[in-house]
């Protein structure tokens, strides 16, 4: 099973970017989707984007225009850029990937705060 590793999150203010990283432990080659999710305390977690291995991207509805989900093959890690930040982006994030069993794996998190 995959291992992964998200990085990057921390405090930003209102209207900031932040991009985190999640790192994986083998190759994307046999994935056939990854992306990123989202959970605060309380609430069920949520898909924030996926990413194919075609290429496609989608969104939730509440971060399209603002998120952007890419990849590097060369060092196996995905990235969520994030812009216009809101205080209800607020949350741990977590990325994923499926592999061509379908086998959902997740990272363990990293926490994002958007406060002034």
């Amino acid at each position: 099973q995959v291992q992964l590793v998200e990085s990057g999150g921390g405090l930003v203010q209102p209207g900031g970017s932040l991009t985190l990283s999640c790192t994986a432990s083998r190759s994307f080659f046999n994935f056939i989707g990854m992306g990123w999710g989202r959970q605060v305390p309380g609430k069920e977690r949520e898909l924030v984007g996926t990413l194919t291995s075609g290429g496609s991207t989608n969104y939730a509805r509440s971060v399209e225009g603002r998120f952007t989900i890419s990849r590097d093959d060369s060092n196996n890690t995905l990235y969520l850029q994030m812009s216009g930040l809101k205080p209800e982006d607020t949350a741990e994030y977590y990325c994923y990937t499926v592999d061509r069993l379908m086998m959902h794996s997740w990272g363990k998190g990293t926490l994002v705060t958007v406060s002034s």
